[in-house]
């Protein structure tokens, strides 16, 4: 379960089966909120566990994430959830993101994971990006650290550089 679940009001007691995140969903939830009762509650009452991902399915992700064009927009801790359900995937599970950012699911789709939307709409295609100077045109790789043009010192953007169906494995909620 990523952040916005909990933001958006999710149940976590409203499913069947175990429930996971990872432990820096706890510190991206505002203290005091509602939010904070509904984790806290949750796992004190062991609905959900809170699981560090191996350092294998972390650079996984990381390198989905670079193939997609996602991983400069996604946080650690969207990265250790991706990476998370990754583990639980090879442990023999399906699991279920959920989540209504669209770079979790856009990497989640390219690692052929389930998600699941609760606020927005969720992605209907998978894109890949390539970030660029909109002054100089400059192109620069998908992981690259830079935030302005090396050239003439514009800030980059981002553009789809390929739309792809979503995985064929993943129903749409």
């Amino acid at each position: 379960m990523d952040t916005s679940a909990f933001i958006a009001g999710f149940d976590p007691f409203s499913l069947d089966g175990e429930e996971y995140t990872v432990p820096m969903v706890k510190e991206e939830i505002a203290e005091s909120s509602m939010s904070e009762v509904r984790f806290e509650t949750a796992v004190a009452n062991g609905k959900l566990k809170v699981k560090v991902p191996s350092e294998e399915f972390l650079d996984k992700v990381k390198a989905s994430a670079t193939l997609v064009g996602d991983k400069f927009f996604l946080s650690e801790t969207d990265l250790q959830l991706l990476a998370l359900a990754l583990q639980i995937k090879a442990e023999g599970h399906s699991p279920l993101i959920v989540t209504d950012d669209y770079s979790i699911q856009n990497v989640a789709d390219q690692m052929c994971i389930e998600f699941a939307s609760l606020a927005t709409f969720g992605i209907r295609l998978r894109l890949t990006w390539i970030r660029y100077c909109p002054a100089c045109h400059r192109k620069y790789p998908a992981d690259s650290k830079a935030k302005t043009c090396e050239v003439c010192g514009t800030r980059l953007k981002r553009k789809p550089l390929k739309r792809s169906q979503l995985s064929q494995d993943v129903p749409r909620t």
